[in-house]
């Protein structure tokens, strides 16, 4: 059995980076002419992804509370490529903070730059954080969700790394409220492997974090709930610990 779900987690890697070369290339006259064109061809490749996880590997997927809507800020955790699709499927006009070595990727890094994803070089940490702040705060004519991760990088579940300052930054200097953002997808989709495992893949936003809080409060205030709510949601997926 562990060597079908192997097999067809082959299939759905390769159909997936198939899919993501097609539709950058069907929609690429129109992500040239309009941002929206970009936008409308990420949500059709995220969308498909998790119709064929779902179908190939058998991973479901499931959001669970109040989607954010507007001019607002989420601070998630990440575990694996999947958390990034299902939130930007799932909110209106979603804008990610990325590692600037991802805008050299084939497809994926054009399309992310035309949708308005803000690319950080992780190396300039002080200087990284100013640009981050300024590109955040033009972000374009129309409210969009700005989505950052304030570990910083992908952890894998069971392990705990630190919170850095940069997402208290950008919830100070914005003014905007924060919504946390928690998840169990490294369960099933995990880091550095080709295996994807059935279950399902949940994304959980949590109650809103309203401006106002300093830097040390409002780091504290989302790793609390964001650590709390993606280990109940991994333990609610079997997950026992490393």
């Amino acid at each position: 059995m562990i060597l079908l779900q192997w097999i067809l987690s082959l299939i759905f890697v390769v159909q997936m980076y198939l899919a993501m070369a097609l539709i950058g290339l069907i929609f690429l006259p129109w992500a040239l002419l309009s941002p929206n064109g970009a936008m409308a061809a990420c949500k059709l490749f995220c969308r498909w992804v998790i119709f064929s996880a779902r179908l190939l590997v058998g991973l479901k997927s499931e959001i669970r509370g109040p989607i954010p809507q507007g001019a607002v800020m989420l601070a998630a955790k990440h575990q694996s490529f999947f958390d990034i699709l299902l939130i930007f499927a799932a909110v209106p006009r979603p804008r990610f903070v990325m590692k600037k070595e991802l805008v050299y990727a084939p497809v994926l890094g054009w399309f992310a730059l035309r949708v308005g994803c803000i690319p950080v070089d992780r190396g300039k940490k002080g200087a990284a954080i100013l640009k981050m702040v300024a590109d955040a705060k033009a972000g374009g004519d129309l409210p969009s969700q700005l989505v950052i991760y304030p570990q910083g990088t992908r952890i894998a579940p069971g392990v705990k790394a630190p919170y850095k300052i940069g997402a208290a930054v950008i919830y100070g200097q914005l003014g905007q409220p924060c919504v946390p953002v928690a998840t169990n997808v490294g369960v099933f989709w995990p880091k550095r492997s080709l295996l994807r495992k059935r279950g399902t893949a949940v994304i959980e936003f949590l109650p809103v974090i309203e401006p106002g809080l300093d830097h040390e409060n409002f780091t504290k205030t989302v790793e609390a709930q964001v650590e709390g709510a993606s280990d109940r949601l991994m333990a609610e997926a079997g997950f026992k610990g490393v």
